[in-house]
């Protein structure tokens, strides 16, 4: 089998470098690499990625063994038909590794067609060390490596205000473009880069703050075999990802001209504010997922596939997004109804495997951020507690007794949390057990005792657990309450 580079696969004119990518792993290859691919072929945008290596140890030489080059499989349910499609990646033209050549790196800031800088360095690539100085090869953290290179643009083009950036960060955090110009202006004036680039930096370059969504399994090692029967070349960077695609970024008439998303049939809005955006994904996926986990498990499930396809508990989950979770949400309900039904062929996919024990680490906090707010805003709303909701957070509570029917659960959480719970656990009386779980401010942000029937109606589910199960406990549970 052939190796996979430019000439064996006919790719050997390089697009201009456009965008400056900070971060060489799976997702940003399976989305960014992606999204400019499709714009490149629909809108001719003639895009060509220039990738840096932002930690020590990365891909950058597999991919400049490879040209840049690798191929991601798309898998996925859409309305209930499965979705699979392969497609070679090209557009990436050149990945530098700033360790071992800074000075490659900092040649980036002259290329005259750059117009973009993107980033996927995890949640804790956006941070200020104070170690950093502008002297290092490479400084460590992501935002300095950054203000190093703009201030080398800066001085290259003589300050000129029509080589400023697009600078669009694709961490998961909330506010991370702003986040990150925050950082970068403290490197300014620590490293006293002076007024004129804090100027320039400010007024020729643009900041946006983003949501990305895509379940990036990434390296198929466990079916790697298969991955390249299908392929006619040897590929080491084979990317997996699901169907599914959402971009959302915040910005107005500049961005859009800029980048004519609107061209493709890709999912990506360019909207004046993606808070709604991040709270629906927020409430509905991740709310879904972390709603589910406790309840799903002492159901006997091991997968979220299971668990929505399980006529009990899929019908569970369906009525707690559907009925109570959407009901909370002040967006356009049909949007709301079409990203649900999404969401739900998300779980269904066969080609991604997703264990409820992987995704119950840290329960307490995600159900705080994720589900208690729409519990809440339910209770707000209508006047009383969510049937389903309610039902869960009392799943979650029996789930932290680390036991059930013999068998030690997949508790996976801060060890004060682990032993607060195994206290509450010591009481026979379930409606002590409640008032003790929802009285600690600290998981919560208040006491939920205050939640008008909130305390006897998880009394009376965890009672209805213990005695009959989940399933006939529920049914109990909704006849009493």
């Amino acid at each position: 089998m052939k190796k996979l580079n430019r000439k064996n696969v006919g790719l050997e004119t390089k697009l201009p470098i456009k965008i400056v990518q900070f971060g060489e792993g799976n997702f940003l290859r399976a989305f960014v690499g992606y999204a400019f691919q499709e714009l490149n072929k629909v809108a001719d945008f003639n895009a060509g990625i220039a990738v840096v290596q932002p930690i020590e140890k990365g891909l950058v030489n597999m991919l400049n063994d490879q040209d840049g080059l690798y191929t991601l499989f798309m898998k996925g349910i859409k309305k209930g038909e499965e979705i699979q499609n392969i497609e070679l990646i090209s557009n990436i033209v050149k990945a530098v590794d700033p360790y071992a050549n800074f000075n490659d790196y900092l040649s980036l800031a002259k290329e005259a067609s750059l117009e973009f800088i993107i980033s996927n360095t995890t949640e804790a690539g956006i941070a200020y060390v104070s170690s950093d100085t502008p002297n290092m090869q490479p400084p460590s953290s992501f935002p300095a490596k950054l203000t190093l290179l703009l201030h080398e643009r800066f001085k290259y083009f003589n300050g000129d205000a029509t080589k400023g950036l697009t600078i669009i960060p694709c961490e998961l955090i909330n506010h991370n473009a702003e986040t990150l110009k925050d950082i970068i202006l403290k490197y300014v004036a620590d490293w006293n880069f002076g007024d004129d680039f804090k100027t320039w930096l400010l007024e020729s370059n643009a900041f946006h703050s983003t949501l990305v969504d895509r379940i990036v399994p990434g390296y198929p090692k466990d079916e790697i075999e298969n991955y390249n029967s299908q392929l006619d070349y040897q590929d080491n960077l084979i990317v997996a990802a699901e169907a599914f695609f959402l971009w959302v970024i915040e910005g107005g008439d500049d961005l859009k001209a800029k980048l004519p998303f609107s061209k493709t049939n890709l999912d990506v809005k360019i909207v004046d504010d993606m808070q709604p955006y991040r709270t629906r994904k927020v409430r509905i996926l991740n709310g879904a997922h972390t709603a589910m986990v406790p309840f799903s498990i002492l159901y006997g499930n091991k997968t979220v596939k299971q668990s929505v396809d399980n006529v009990f508990t899929g019908e569970f989950i369906n009525r707690a997004v559907f009925n109570e979770i959407i009901d909370t949400l002040d967006m356009d309900k049909a949007e709301l109804n079409s990203f649900a039904d999404e969401v739900f062929d998300r779980f269904r996919n066969p080609f991604i495997i997703h264990n409820l024990s992987s995704i119950a680490l840290n329960s307490v906090s995600k159900f705080t951020v994720r589900v208690l707010p729409s519990l809440l805003g339910y209770v707000k709303i209508h006047k009383k507690i969510p049937t389903n909701l309610t039902f869960a957070f009392a799943a979650l509570i029996r789930f932290y007794k680390g036991t059930w029917n013999g068998e030690t659960l997949p508790v996976q959480d801060n060890d004060d949390i682990v032993a607060t719970f195994a206290k509450i656990w010591k009481s026979n009386d379930y409606l002590e057990i409640a008032k003790n779980a929802l009285s600690i401010n600290d998981y919560w942000g208040e006491d939920l005792t205050k939640v008008e029937k909130l305390t006897e109606a998880v009394a009376l589910a965890l009672k209805e657990m213990d005695a009959n199960g989940i399933e006939a406990g529920y049914n109990n549970y909704i006849k009493k309450f």
